[in-house]
C-alpha cells in the first residue's frame, strides 16, 4: 500500500563544526544528547507535548520534530517562544564553557521551520516539503550566516512560514528582523530562504533585535 500525505510543521536543527577534528567521538555523543535534551525543553515551553508531534527522528548530528496540525499548536509557537528559548538555553549553556573546551564543547546550531504534506512509508520520513526545509537547512548562505554571527543560533524558515505567519507581526515575531538570504531549488522551482539569528533573551523581550550581519 502506498502512504498518503499528512501535513506537518517541520522543525530540524543541525549541529555547526559536527565533524571538527578536536571533537572525540565522546564529544560528540555529549553534544548530541545536549540538542535532543535542549530541543525537548524549548518545545516544553512551547507547549508542545509529546502528542502532538511524531518521534523526534535522528539525523546524526541534528533532530528532526515534525508537529502535527492541531490548534493547540498553532505555528507561531515554533517561532515565539520555542526559537527564543532554544537559543537562551544554548548561550547559558556555552557560557559555562572556556577555553579549549569552548572549542571542542561549544554548541551552535543551524535551525529550520517550514511545513508541507510528509510521507511515512514505515522506513522513514520522506516528501518533497523535507527535501525544501533540508535544502534550507544546509544552504552555504545559512551557515555563513552563523559562523558571522555572535549569537548560537541561525534560523531560516521558508517563504510559507514567512509569507503566511511572519510578515503579519504577530506578538513576539518582528519581521524586519527576517532577511531573504536563501535561495536553494527544489523540483525544479527556486525556492526563497528568510534568515533571522534571534538574540538570547535575558527577559520578556520579542525573539530578537534586528538582523545584525545579514547583509543581502
Amino acid at each position: 500500500m502506498r502512504s498518503v500525505p499528512r501535513h506537518r510543521s517541520i522543525v530540524a536543527i543541525d549541529i555547526e563544526r559536527s565533524t571538527s577534528p578536536v571533537r572525540t567521538n565522546p564529544i560528540r555523543e555529549e553534544l548530541r544528547h545536549e540538542v535532543y535534551r535542549m530541543l525537548g525543553t524549548a518545545m516544553r515551553t512551547a507547549g508542545i507535548a509529546d502528542g502532538h508531534c511524531d518521534p523526534l527522528t535522528d539525523r546524526g548530528d541534528g533532530v528532526l520534530a515534525l508537529i502535527h496540525p492541531v490548534d493547540d499548536v498553532p505555528k507561531t509557537l515554533l517561532l515565539n517562544p520555542l526559537v527564543p528559548a532554544l537559543v537562551t538555553l544554548l548561550a547559558d549553556r556555552n557560557a559555562r564553557l572556556a577555553g579549549a573546551e569552548l572549542c571542542r564543547r561549544e554548541l551552535r546550531l543551524r535551525a529550520v521551520i517550514h511545513a508541507g504534506e510528509i510521507h511515512y512509508d514505515g522506513k522513514g520520513y520522506f516528501g518533497e516539503a523535507l527535501d525544501v526545509a533540508f535544502r534550507l537547512l544546509d544552504a552555504p548562505r545559512l551557515k555563513c550566516c552563523l559562523r558571522q554571527a555572535v549569537t548560537p543560533l541561525a534560523l531560516v524558515v521558508s517563504e510559507d512560514i514567512y509569507w503566511s505567519i511572519i510578515r503579519h507581526e504577530y506578538e513576539g515575531i518582528p519581521g524586519s528582523t527576517f532577511a531573504p538570504l536563501v535561495r536553494v531549488v527544489v523540483g525544479g522551482r527556486r525556492r526563497q530562504g528568510w534568515v533571522h539569528v534571534p538574540v538570547p533573551q535575558l527577559d520578556d523581550r520579542p525573539i530578537g533585535g534586528p538582523a545584525a550581519g545579514l547583509a543581502a
